[in-house]
């Protein structure tokens, strides 16, 4: 059983483009020594998504993955602060005098 490849999103752009460059995707894929119909596969998730980002996601790194984390993390302390500013403005106001019946 061989070992499944795994390409990056810039040789799958770059892979599109110069089948595109040749007009023909067959040769590219030959050239390129890639199973064929993968260019066709990828073209098409290219054009459906429409960024090369969005089409081609990966897996990203372990730095991406962190700065994500540290990102919702800080979103859901300043939801937190601003919760308890708003909670000190309310309990810190004089109470209400009451007016004797």
């Amino acid at each position: 059983m061989t070992k499944r490849r795994t390409y990056t999103k810039e040789f799958k752009i770059e892979a599109v483009e110069l089948a595109d460059e040749i007009d023909n995707s067959a040769q590219a894929e030959r050239d390129l020594g890639i199973p064929h119909g993968q260019i066709y596969k990828w073209r098409k998730k290219l054009n459906e998504e429409g960024e090369p980002e969005k089409a081609f996601p990966g897996k990203g790194n372990v730095r991406d993955a962190k700065m994500k984390a540290l990102k919702r993390r800080l979103d859901r302390l300043e939801e937190e602060n601003a919760i308890l500013k708003k909670a000190i403005g309310i309990f810190s106001t004089a109470p209400v005098e009451r007016r004797p019946r």
